[in-house]
């Protein structure tokens, strides 16, 4: 099989799951696992996080190297698509899986499953949402979204999410009532969890650390939480210390605003950038417990993080995230936006850090019903060894790429 998603080029919450998700392939040792990745997504001017592309200090995490790797495909393809489509043409996967996350990729997907498809590979998509939500308010993005995805789905033979909620709105949005629709919990992020993914010691200074992370965007809610942590009295305030790490996405600076004029400012920190590996582990570390307050949302990578790492959690009761919520006894969930809720809940967080929660998810979980729905849809035993490309077939480039136009 071959998975196919985001690279470190332009690095992501996308790019950390295609590399777990490809790994817990490669662990089976059954299953031929091969991936290709989405280098350059679009002219770095147009990125939210520009400043960083192609900063190779930030991720330290390396693919196998018995899996087949082509890194990557860029946006304005050059010589990069006919490159990728020889991939695909040598290693013959019997099943493409693509990684479902913005819309600058669907042209290039359209090519790649031309390629696979025309050797008789079934086509899987996993989606991560329906639409990034910086893509939706962008009116000339969302009607070429709107107008090419559903070209892709013609073309696709299964669709993988992570929760029933999203089944259902997929299901529904898309007219998928005529092929498989697989739920398929999230991984963990043990890679992130502090050492060994055991959270650090806990200190005596009845100072309990909060921690939010991940990009600062308005559906993120944090302005909730700070609005929450404004609430707390001087004296409440003074048991808390709030870390917030974050890249601030499509202008949204109303966060930062609100941390420099709060009361608590003292007890804030703002690290307000996009960190890499080793900052990630530390900051999970120290934390005694983490605060999610999303008003809109599928999956959480920061979330996952959080139970590998077995800390408390404050999150909100809200898409798919309420069913991974609750098979986490550290989570507690609250209603989105409900800023007296979310005061109520840190005010209650104290009690519950100092213990390890245990995170019930795994790889091997996820991969298992991968191969469960790869069976279905393939209705034969898979190959017992790679087929070698044969000479002729990387003569074909021209033509994969004429047909996928």
């Amino acid at each position: 099989m071959c998975v196919v998603g985001s690279g470190w080029e332009f690095v992501s919450g996308i790019s950390y799951y295609t590399h777990q998700l490809t790994q817990a392939f490669a662990r089976r040792g059954d299953l031929l696992t091969s991936a290709v990745l989405m280098r350059r997504l679009l002219p770095a001017r147009f990125y939210p996080g520009r400043a960083r592309v192609g900063d190779t200090s930030i991720v330290t995490q390396q693919y196998p190297e018995a899996v087949p790797l082509f890194n990557g495909v860029d946006w304005f393809w050059g010589s990069t698509m006919p490159r990728a489509l020889r991939f695909v043409v040598r290693e013959r996967p019997d099943v493409i899986v693509l990684q479902r996350w913005t819309g600058t990729v669907l042209h290039s997907y359209l090519a790649l499953i031309a390629a696979a498809r025309l050797r008789g590979a079934r086509v899987v998509v996993e989606f991560h949402e329906t639409q990034d939500t910086g893509e939706t308010i962008r009116p000339g993005v969302a009607a070429y979204v709107n107008h090419v995805f559903p070209r892709l789905l013609r073309r696709t033979d299964g669709v993988v999410v992570h929760s029933e909620h999203d089944a259902a709105v997929v299901r529904e949005r898309f007219g998928l009532h005529d092929r498989p629709i697989a739920v398929i919990p999230h991984g963990p992020y043990a890679q992130h969890a502090g050492s060994a993914g055991v959270p650090g010691p806990r200190r005596h200074d009845q100072i309990t650390d909060l921690l939010f992370f991940g990009t600062i965007r308005p559906y993120k809610g944090l302005e909730d939480l700070l609005a929450a942590f404004e609430l707390l009295t001087d004296d409440e305030a003074g048991h808390f210390r709030l870390t917030v790490v974050g890249e601030t996405w499509e202008g949204h600076t109303l966060p930062a605003r609100m941390i420099e004029e709060s009361r608590h400012r003292d007890r804030i920190v703002f690290v307000n950038r996009y960190v890499n590996d080793v900052e990630v582990n530390s900051y999970f570390a120290n934390a005694d417990a983490v605060v999610l307050p999303y008003r809109r949302s599928s999956a959480s990578g920061p979330l996952h993080i959080t139970m590998a790492a077995g800390l408390p959690v404050v999150v909100t009761d809200v898409g798919g995230l309420t069913e991974t919520a609750a098979r986490y006894d550290g989570a507690v969930l609250v209603p989105p936006g409900d800023v007296p809720a979310l005061l109520a809940a840190l005010c209650e967080l104290p009690a519950r850090c100092g213990r390890r929660y245990l995170d019930a998810s795994s790889w091997a979980e996820s991969a298992e019903r991968y191969q469960a729905l790869f069976d279905e849809l393939l209705g034969a035993p898979r190959r017992p060894e790679r087929l070698r490309t044969r000479p002729a077939d990387l003569a074909n480039t021209a033509d994969l790429a004429d047909t996928a136009a």
